[in-house]
């Protein structure tokens, strides 16, 4: 019965990324709640490998399971949000341009998936991670939409900075950059210090910004882990 646990809750991580993505996609968006989804499936996500290890049930049905989980929750689910921004704003191009537009959105469903299968085989990413984790990509997008949709739909030039991001972010997805994993092999200051740091400054960062704050914790974490990468080498 044990075997079937961490499953279980992945099936609810990818259920949750179900959910948000239709969410997003209602003739009215409700981005607030695609994003609540989002988090609640990426909590799943956590916990699924968590209940994995506790009752030594790994196996590679699981681990495939997770990253089909990841797809919907992590890469689908903020692409139907962005998807459904775009084509709430009002595009500063014509035709069918502005009408295909939209789509470019499902470029970091495509990255995302591209990620995963990449985590899948690269042994060298078992206590750190190469390339932006799906989630706090999710995290990214979904933050910075439902805080700030209103203000992207009244401003149409704004939609070449989603672009730019778009591909900004796909490129990070897959990128041989190393990022650190909050993951702690002891609670000791020493060895741990970024760690903590970016602990607390989440923290204020999301008492300060609300939801925003998501999307500025993940920007922290991508600055965090260049500068540590250069202070290694």
């Amino acid at each position: 019965m044990k075997k079937h646990i961490p499953n279980t809750i992945t099936c609810c991580n990818l259920l949750c990324g179900c959910v948000a993505t239709c969410f997003a996609l209602q003739a009215e968006p409700r981005y607030d709640l695609a994003l609540a989804f989002i988090i609640i499936g990426n909590v799943f996500d956590f916990f699924d490998g968590f209940a994995a290890r506790l009752l030594r049930v790994a196996s590679p049905v699981g681990k495939e399971l997770d990253s089909l989980a990841d797809v919907v929750t992590s890469g689908l689910a903020p692409s139907a949000m962005l998807f459904a921004l775009l084509r709430q704003m009002p595009l500063p191009f014509g035709g069918l341009a502005a009408e295909y537009l939209p789509f470019a959105a499902f470029i970091i469903t495509a990255f995302s998936a591209l990620r995963l299968a990449k985590f899948n085989l690269d042994e060298r990413q078992t206590s750190s991670f190469i390339g932006l984790p799906t989630p706090a990509n999710a995290l990214f997008w979904g933050a910075l939409i439902a805080a700030n949709h209103t203000w992207f739909c009244q401003h149409g030039w704004s939609a070449l900075l989603l672009l730019a991001g778009i591909a900004l972010s796909s490129w990070l997805l897959v990128a041989e950059l190393p990022m650190f994993a909050l993951k702690f092999k002891h609670f000791r200051w020493a060895g741990n210090a970024l760690r903590y740091t970016f602990i607390l400054v989440s923290a204020a960062l999301l008492i300060l910004m609300g939801w925003t704050g998501f999307s500025a914790i993940v920007l922290v974490y991508v600055l965090a882990s260049i500068i540590a990468d250069l202070q290694r080498k």
